[in-house]
């Protein structure tokens, strides 16, 4: 399967202009890199010669860079990033018989799923996995000690319905291309559960995004401002090694001229570029954007929102002109999928600051943990369960292929799909919204009841 899965994504470079070898080495690094088994300066120096020679530039963050970024702090980032102090001796004492492959991660990215990772999902159950341990479910699913703000979201499948009003928010908001859906509902059954399920896929946003990793001009970043990861289309090349590089199948590539013109998207039609936007001063660059109401430039002058033109990547960008307030301040905090998903009554989608404890997503946690903790306070009369059980033990929640050291930041209340899984035909079809489903063959392929074959 592994294979299988390398020649998918080997065929589809061979597609691009660039050297696919270099794409498919440099995406197998990215994974060892996120896991920790090699460091930033390790990754930067093996493929730098290459990147320059291929792209006549390396624009990845280096070493130096990431030095500065930290000098003032008691322990620098290129410490942590090159091995040094307590992380070196963590990684030195790992058992190398355990240590996960770069092969062997290639293998799992494409039978645990290349587009949705079904069979790859990770527990987000806070403290001990042991139910009879007394620390089991001990800490708040969610709970961060990371700093400053990171945007996010809780999706509670149980809510979801399949009507793809999130699937056709999204395409509204942004104009995307027909088949580059951004978001998307699967349908599918498990014999581990005789109820109706769905899965919600957006992209993750990954705090440590292997997409990001392999960028050879630095399009694909992640915003300083909210941790969401976006895409710099004036940058953008179009190589597609983020697309491989992804293990959950979120990146497209605008083949043709995107179905919307320029100057049909919000925005389009202020006097102004992306080269005049960064020449103003920060309060006068989003005062005209807002004015506007600008759904193209982010508030550093970025065209980094909407579809992407042609040639170049797209993927969720969680709407960071609204969060920017281009499109006044009640659209602050919200994005265009969760927007649909209430006005359809589901409220399925929560969406905000997943570091901040009072934010919308981390609310509805404790609120959905403490109703099933008051639903059912025990099993089995106690005996499967700690004494100091708590109500985030009740709380079914899991992460996508968390286990490969991505650190997504889309947590989901509901059932895990098993690596028995089968997508089906959902209540409401693609077609029925007037939406293309060209990913449904690659899906079925290489994500449903996929194994190490």
């Amino acid at each position: 399967m592994g294979e299988d899965y390398e020649e998918e994504m080997r065929e589809m470079l061979d597609d691009t202009e660039y050297d696919t070898e270099l794409g498919m080495d440099m995406a197998e690094d990215a994974m060892a890199l996120i896991q920790g088994e090699i460091s930033e300066a390790e990754f930067h120096d093996k493929y730098n010669e290459a990147v320059v020679e291929e792209f006549d530039v390396d624009d990845r963050p280096t070493v130096d860079a990431f030095e500065e970024m930290n000098a003032e702090e008691d322990e620098s980032i290129f410490k942590k990033l090159t091995g040094g102090g307590d992380i070196a001796d963590k990684l030195a004492g790992l058992d190398a018989d355990t240590s996960q492959s770069r092969r062997d991660t290639m293998k799992k990215m494409g039978a645990a799923g290349a587009a949705l990772g079904l069979g790859g999902v990770a527990s987000a159950q806070g403290g001990s996995s042991d139910p009879k341990d007394d620390e089991y479910g001990a800490n708040p699913v969610g709970d961060t000690s990371d700093e400053g703000t990171q945007l996010g979201m809780v999706i509670d499948l149980n809510r979801c319905d399949g009507c793809l009003e999130c699937v056709t928010g999204c395409i509204e908001e942004n104009n995307t291309s027909s088949g580059a859906n951004w978001m998307y509902v699967l349908s599918y059954e498990d014999e581990s559960t005789e109820q109706e399920n769905f899965l919600v896929r957006p992209c993750q946003h990954c705090t440590n995004a292997p997409c990001e990793k392999v960028c050879p001009v630095r399009a694909r970043h992640t915003r300083d401002k909210d941790g969401i990861v976006l895409t710099n289309y004036e940058t953008c090349i179009g190589c597609r090694y983020c697309q491989v590089a992804c293990p959950y199948g979120v990146n497209y590539f605008q083949w043709g001229e995107p179905d919307t013109p320029f100057d049909e998207l919000m925005g389009a039609d202020g006097d102004y570029d992306e080269d005049s936007l960064k020449e103003m001063d920060y309060e006068q660059r989003n005062q005209l954007l807002t004015e506007n109401n600008d759904h193209i430039y982010d508030e550093r002058g970025m065209w980094s929102d909407s579809r992407p033109p042609q040639g170049v990547m797209g993927k969720c960008t969680m709407c960071p002109t609204r969060q920017d307030g281009h499109s006044g301040e009640e659209k602050q905090g919200t994005v265009a999928c969760m927007e649909a998903c209430d006005a359809a009554g589901m409220s399925a989608i929560h969406f905000g600051d997943v570091n901040d404890p009072e934010s919308r997503p981390r609310q509805y946690m404790r609120q959905r943990a403490e109703q099933e903790f008051a639903r059912d306070t025990e099993l089995d009369n106690g005996e499967q369960w700690g004494e100091t059980v708590t109500p985030w033990a009740k709380l079914s929640a899991f992460k996508l292929l968390e286990d490969l050291g991505t650190r997504p930041n889309i947590t989901y209340l509901g059932n895990q799909p098993g690596p028995e899984a089968e997508q089906v035909e959902g209540p409401v079809s693609y077609e029925q919204i007037g939406v293309t489903d060209n990913r449904k063959e690659h899906l079925d392929q290489y994500t449903f009841g996929a194994g190490d074959d």
